[in-house]
């Protein structure tokens, strides 16, 4: 079996998925270039719950988690299969870890679907998740990323879904394609850990920025994951692409285990529609 490789993907605004841009195109080039998954499992800023969990059923629902987004958008369907059976290899990877099957509450929500839909638009590829246990930190996380690592020997591919930024309360309209300072500042640390040393990336949480790029932990976690399994197996990352967004989102994407593609893609990050404030919009 090829060694899958992993990916932390900055998924900003749901639009994304109904754009072309040269953070969708990374995301294509990245999808044409990995072998083929035996499946994809899927750490998603949006699944973030008082427990560790992988959904367990046979055929997961998309889930559109955000509101006053236009009705394209909810028209949207990702319709994969999922994976049962891989609940148990994650739980045996992971022990003594306690890891629940998720049978009928889930599904595959937009941290996935939006970014899946570029990378392997046919969909028939099984997709599972796994949540953001909020009762944990830092450490915890990184080292389930770790642990997690085996699976990629097994034709797994791990990608984490979120933003290394994300201040929705801060975000500005008149900056679609710029990030303020401390933005820049945190992506950039950011950056050189995961390039140089991600197992360290739990240190970021002493940043001076750290407060502001990462008011909530859910956006943030997925990338420990992609660093810990990085740093368990004596690698670092590479940048997919890398940017901003309305001042206060992060766009940078990193692969692990694989030299990133080529993309040929322009144009900034996906408008964010008319309606409720960013930060009232579950994004």
């Amino acid at each position: 079996m090829t060694l899958m490789p992993a990916a932390f993907i900055g998924h900003g605004n749901p639009m994304n998925a109904l754009e072309r841009n040269r953070y969708t195109e990374a995301w294509r080039a990245f999808g044409r270039a990995v072998p083929r998954p035996r499946a994809i499992l899927v750490v998603s800023a949006h699944w973030y719950v008082h427990a560790t969990a992988v959904t367990a059923m046979p055929r997961p629902r998309t889930i559109h988690d955000f509101f006053g987004f236009p009705g394209e958008l909810f028209d949207v369907s990702y319709d994969a299969p999922g994976l049962p059976e891989l609940h148990e290899q994650v739980a045996d990877v992971v022990s003594p870890t306690w890891v629940g099957a998720d049978r009928d509450s889930w599904g595959i929500d937009h941290g996935a679907w939006s970014v899946l839909l570029h990378a392997f638009p046919e969909a028939d590829i099984p997709v599972v998740q796994l949540s953001i246990n909020a009762l944990k930190g830092v450490d915890y996380h990184l080292q389930m990323g770790a642990a997690l690592a085996p699976l990629r020997e097994d034709g797994v591919l791990v990608i984490g879904s979120g933003n290394v930024v994300h201040n929705l309360g801060g975000v500005s309209r008149a900056l679609p394609d710029a990030g303020f300072d401390w933005a820049q500042r945190f992506d950039s640390a950011a950056r050189e850990l995961m390039l140089t040393d991600p197992g360290a990336v739990g240190r970021l949480d002493g940043h001076r920025d750290f407060d502001l790029a990462v008011p909530t932990p859910d956006h943030f976690l997925p990338l420990l994951y992609v660093a810990g399994m990085a740093g368990a197996t004596g690698t670092t990352a590479e940048v997919l692409v890398d940017g901003y967004a309305y001042g206060s989102l992060s766009m940078t994407s990193y692969t692990v285990g694989m030299p990133a593609p080529d993309a040929a893609g322009s144009g900034f990050a996906a408008p964010l529609p008319d309606g409720p404030p960013a930060d009232g919009a579950n994004i």
